[in-house]
């Protein structure tokens, strides 16, 4: 994907998660290089990639640098990638969220994402992966 600074992606990456689950270049590139994958970045903020396949789209990270937490980050990198779905064709979204992280499940939660599954320890301290979906519909905005 042409545009998308890859090292910026990793070193943001790397300030959001603990140091065993950042992601770096090599990890970001072959995300972006799957077909469907897409990704927006806000540079010295965060970013998210998402991927769309047939009809449906998942979010496969989003990062937000905590000096940028709390200020509409997440919603808005959140939003584009339901806006960026929804133009490729997607009529569903998913991602997968830690049970522990309570921030990110109340961004999901208030852009109308709902619990489908669970996938039990995980994560590597052990915390349940949550899968959440949303519908998506064209126009639709976190």
């Amino acid at each position: 994907m042409s545009g998308f600074d890859i090292a910026e992606a990793a070193r943001l990456h790397a300030l959001a998660f603990p140091a065993a689950e950042a992601w770096g270049t090599d990890a970001i590139r072959l995300m972006l290089e799957m077909p469907g994958t897409f990704g927006v970045l806000r540079p010295g903020a965060g970013f998210v990639l998402a991927r769309v396949a047939a009809d449906e789209a998942e979010i496969l990270t989003l990062a937000v640098a905590p000096s940028a937490r709390r200020q509409g980050t997440g919603g808005t990198l959140l939003a584009a990638a339901m806006a960026g779905a929804v133009a490729r064709g997607a009529g569903a979204m998913f991602l997968e969220v830690s049970d522990r992280n309570t921030p990110a499940r109340a961004l999901y939660g208030a852009a109308g994402f709902e619990e489908v599954g669970r996938r039990r320890r995980y994560y590597g301290d052990g915390a349940d992966a949550l899968v959440l979906r949303r519908g998506l519909e064209p126009g639709s905005r976190a």
